[in-house]
């Protein structure tokens, strides 16, 4: 019975928790309110059995306690004008309010680190400790970080809903930001929060099925996870040293379908996912097309200039025009003076010209300002050159 409701917690949360907080109209309470849910369907389903909705029990149950709350409190419907009608509490959660939910936990008002960090929360439902894990700092400290964001939106009067049409567009792009960040924090440091990524992406590709950039950042997730099996025992292992042959062929073929839609309007995500298509296309390390990348790096750069996009344009020059060449094109912005992979892409550059002192004291460089223990144990056996 644990077992189908840990799976109805993966599956379930985040469609329990946004109908809830509509009902709510107060995330503390929301969470509460669902946390009750899941722990009375330990008793109830060991007792009365798995219902054939548990998504559609968890919210009645959660709801109903929410509107008791709400009735204790004596709040008036009036002031909390997006609130569903009592009688619709029973029914299947709308796709809508999940998207609610997103858009609430990715409004502007917060700081990109509160939005993560409230979105691997209420959305992905994850622990204070697992998103503390991801982010490599105390759950102490994020959960102080998470209060402060519920805070702040109840000060501020956050509304719980889709922004207008005229604001979709940039709002749409600061939670396709949000997701991808979501999984890239996690991929080296927490399985749960990168697994929580594709899910996040998923929901929105289902969402928002017209969103070429939505279908961008899925296949560009899926292509990334593709190769998490080649990586051994937690170890930062190169794509030129990855064996191919463990490579997710079902994730690659899910995420090669959704490539060409997404490149249509050439969108960042489309493009990074293009990128990848590429690397994932190619049979051996030395089949792939790096004329075709360095091409697409191009055009990512000039519409959507930043030094980060700059660096991996570097690299795939490197294997166009020789490192070298690429030595001259890496960025000189201060905006990376810490940033541990320019440092270790210069150290790469310098190792395969043979200038083994300074590719060493690059690797230390970098080695410096990296925090992921991963990266820091691969950095060190190169910096043994």
């Amino acid at each position: 019975m644990a077992q189908a409701v840990a799976a109805a917690h993966v599956t379930e949360w985040a469609a329990v928790l946004a109908a809830t907080a509509r009902v709510a109209a107060d995330l503390d309470l929301a969470e509460d309110c669902v946390q009750d849910a899941y722990a009375k369907a330990l008793v109830h389903w060991r007792e009365q059995g798995v219902p054939r909705r548990p998504g559609a029990w968890l919210t009645t149950v959660a709801t109903r306690r929410a509107l008791e709350h709400r009735r204790r409190a004596d709040v008036v419907r009036r002031k909390f004008p997006l609130l569903i009608p009592e009688e619709d509490v029973v029914d299947e959660t709308f796709p809508d309010d999940r998207l609610r939910l997103v858009f609430t936990c990715c409004h502007p008002a917060l700081s990109q680190e509160a939005q993560i960090a409230l979105t691997l929360r209420l959305v992905c439902g994850l622990s204070s400790a697992e998103i503390a894990k991801a982010f490599l700092v105390k759950e102490a400290t994020m959960q102080a970080r998470i209060t402060r964001a519920k805070q702040k939106i109840t000060r501020t009067g956050i509304p719980y809903r889709i922004p207008r049409l005229t604001d979709l567009p940039d709002r749409i792009d600061a939670v396709l930001d949000v997701v991808h960040l979501v999984y890239t924090a996690g991929y080296t440091a927490n399985d749960t929060a990168s697994q929580r990524g594709i899910d996040l992406a998923r929901m929105i590709r289902l969402l928002l099925p017209d969103s070429a950039e939505a279908a961008g950042l899925l296949a560009l997730l899926l292509l990334t996870e593709a190769r998490r099996p080649a990586q051994v025992d937690g170890q930062l292992v190169l794509m030129e040293d990855q064996d191919r042959a463990l490579w997710d062929q079902a994730l690659i073929a899910e995420a090669l379908e959704l490539v060409p839609g997404a490149v249509g309007p050439a969108g960042r995500f489309g493009l990074m996912a293009a990128i990848a298509a590429v690397h994932a296309e190619a049979v051996r390390w030395e089949d792939t097309d790096w004329p075709e990348i360095l091409g697409l790096y191009d055009v990512l750069l000039a519409q959507w200039p930043s030094p980060v996009v700059a660096l991996n344009r570097a690299v795939a020059l490197s294997y166009v025009a020789g490192p070298e060449a690429a030595l001259h094109e890496l960025p000189d912005d201060p905006a990376l003076a810490t940033y541990p992979y320019l440092a270790s892409t210069r150290a790469e550059l310098l190792r395969r010209l043979g200038r083994t002192g300074e590719a060493r004291a690059a690797y230390e460089e970098a080695l410096a300002f990296t925090t992921n223990p991963a990266e820091a144990e691969f950095l060190q056996q190169r910096a043994r050159l």
